[in-house]
């Protein structure tokens, strides 16, 4: 008995010293109660939760913010008479054959009917066009006739003549004052190609650079990516473009876009039109109706007709027929750089009676100035 007894002693007392060891060799977490270890999940909330959560358990003002991410730099564009300078010493270099070429002609020791043929055919194949050819070429016979043929005489009789044939007395000041309650509205037109839209994004710049509140409308909705080139024009200068879906009704959008200029009390607003052939009929007529939507809630102040001055004759035809669907009031005259022969300035004004208000002579941003007769004469014989 006492052998047994001793026998359960040794063997309960290596168990626990077995334990204690064992217990020792765990990490300290292990030896925490099962009912310490176990964390009671919290419940989730917010956009993970199976239902929304009730109220918040905190406001927005107890959140941090990130910072506003930084806006492209507006920019600056040119004043009108930078563009002026730099424009006539361009155009001088680039239309300069047609003066010098009548000036070589009409410095000649003897003005022969041959030599007044070669005039005539020069002045025609500068787009002058035929009956304003004829009436230039009469008066310097007679004035040369008078006046003498020297070199320089012949300059200044030609320059006279050549100006008096643009016609210095036109009104080409664009219509963009603001009235009472309404901003000025401006609807550009013409034919695909032309660079409509981007005589829009450029007259745009010369707005801003006369500190003008301008507010773009993108009713070309049927060639693609239009309302997009317009809209990077208008945040390169910090104006608001309006635009809908492609496709959308263009009459709409330009009801839209006056809409938002009153809204903003813009100074103008400038809608740019899809470009049309003047050959379909019922989308000249379209071009009627945008103009008809936009007057039930402002007066259109201008209507610009936008023509490639290298299409020569084909963009006086444009002309003629935009006249007739719409009462134009001014031209623009884009690439009119070396490709250009310059005699479209005469022919569509004589044609129309409409004023050219804005020429275009380069792909920059600000290549687009008022027009001068005088500097465009001058830039001719320089």
């Amino acid at each position: 008995m006492v052998v047994v007894i001793a026998v359960v002693l040794v063997v309960g007392t290596t168990g626990l010293v077995v334990a204690r060891r064992r217990r020792a060799e765990l990490p300290p977490d292990a030896q925490k109660p099962a009912v310490e270890s176990a964390e009671v999940a919290e419940p989730k909330v917010g956009d993970d939760a199976e239902e929304p959560r009730d109220t918040p358990t905190r406001t927005l003002e107890d959140t941090e913010l990130p910072e506003p991410a930084a806006t492209e730099t507006i920019e600056k564009p040119e004043s009108a008479q930078g563009r002026l300078v730099r424009l006539r010493a361009r155009l001088a270099r680039s239309q300069g054959s047609l003066g010098k070429g009548l000036l070589a002609l009409l410095s000649r020791d003897k003005l022969d009917e041959e030599a007044w043929e070669d005039i005539e055919t020069t002045l025609i194949t500068a787009d002058v066009g035929v009956a304003p050819t004829q009436e230039l070429v009469e008066k310097l016979r007679t004035r040369m006739r008078v006046e003498g043929v020297g070199a320089a005489q012949a300059r200044e009789i030609l320059r006279e003549e050549l100006i008096d044939l643009v016609n210095p007395s036109l009104d080409r000041a664009l219509n963009v004052s603001r009235k009472e309650t309404q901003p000025a509205v401006v609807l550009v037109v013409g034919v695909n190609g032309t660079g409509k839209t981007t005589t829009v994004g450029k007259l745009a710049r010369v707005l801003v650079a006369e500190d003008k509140h301008v507010v773009l409308g993108a009713a070309d909705t049927f060639r693609a990516a239009a309302a997009d080139q317009l809209q990077t024009w208008g945040e390169r200068v910090g104006v608001r473009t309006v635009r809908g879906p492609e496709g959308g009704d263009p009459a709409s959008i330009a009801f839209d876009s006056v809409k938002q200029g009153i809204e903003e009390e813009a100074d103008v607003v400038l809608v740019d039109t899809a470009g049309r052939l003047h050959t379909k009929t019922g989308l000249m007529d379209e071009l009627g109706k945008v103009k008809r939507v936009i007057e039930k809630s402002a007066e259109v102040d201008e209507v610009l007709l936008v023509i490639d001055a290298t299409t020569g004759q084909n963009g006086l035809t444009q002309a003629r027929v935009f006249a007739e669907v719409i009462n134009v009031t001014g031209l623009v005259l884009t690439k009119l750089d070396g490709t250009a022969k310059g005699g479209i300035v005469i022919a569509v004004q004589r044609e129309l009676g409409v004023p050219v208000k804005l020429v275009g002579l380069g792909e920059g941003p600000d290549d687009l100035a008022p027009f001068d007769p005088e500097e465009f004469v001058d830039a001719l014989l320089d």
